[in-house]
Formats: structure tokens, C-alpha cells, sequence
């Protein structure tokens, strides 16, 4: 029951913090037409509920190379785009959550200063 819990609220977090970067990333790369918000969700909830299936089934470099294909192939699928731009939609999502990870640590020292 905890797994399933733990599952359901890593799948919230992830979406709202992943799916706002994916989203952005790709309305910059491959335009708001074929970019839609509700497509990085989908990309966000698919690749998850893979993930844990591949998690469970296969371990190691095997796991971690076959989930960055299948992250890849959700982007491409989803945003209607090449092997390539996929590659760096994920790359720009990437610098896109540090960076967003970064402010937000950074107001929460603060914060946390501010209680102090």
C-alpha cells in the first residue's frame, strides 16, 4: 500500500514540476502547434509508469539506456519531431528543471532564513 502511495505522490511532484520545463522546452523547439502542455503530461505520466515497470524488470546500465529510448520516443512521438530535436528538448528540459530547481531552492534558504 506504502508503494502505491509513494508512486501516486512521485507522479504528482514529477508532473508538477517536470511537465512545465518539458512544455516549454518544446513550445520553444518545435512551436506551440505540435507542443501542448497536455502532450508534456502525457510524456511525464507514460514515462513513469514505464520506468517503474522497467525498475522492476531489468537493472543497471541495460534499464537506464532503454528509459532514455523510451524517453526520447515519448518526446518524439508527442511533439511530432525527429530522433534529434527530441535528444535536445530533453537536454534543454534538463537546464530547464536545474535552473527552476536552483531558484527554488534558493527562495526556500530564504525563507527558511527569514524564519530564523
Amino acid at each position: 500500500m506504502m508503494d502505491i502511495l509513494a508512486v501516486i505522490i512521485s507522479l504528482v511532484i514529477n508532473i508538477i514540476v517536470l511537465s512545465p520545463a518539458l512544455w516549454l522546452s518544446g513550445r520553444l523547439l518545435v512551436g506551440g502547434q505540435k507542443a501542448k502542455f497536455i502532450d508534456s503530461i502525457m510524456i511525464i505520466v507514460i514515462g513513469l509508469v514505464v520506468g517503474a515497470i522497467v525498475g522492476a524488470l531489468i537493472i543497471g546500465w541495460l534499464a537506464s539506456i532503454i528509459m532514455i529510448i523510451v524517453w526520447l520516443a515519448l518526446i518524439k512521438h508527442f511533439f511530432d519531431c525527429g530522433w534529434l530535436k527530441a535528444l535536445l528538448i530533453a537536454i534543454i528540459t534538463l537546464i530547464i528543471f536545474v535552473i527552476i530547481a536552483a531558484v527554488l531552492s534558493l527562495v526556500g534558504i530564504g525563507l527558511f532564513a527569514l524564519i530564523i
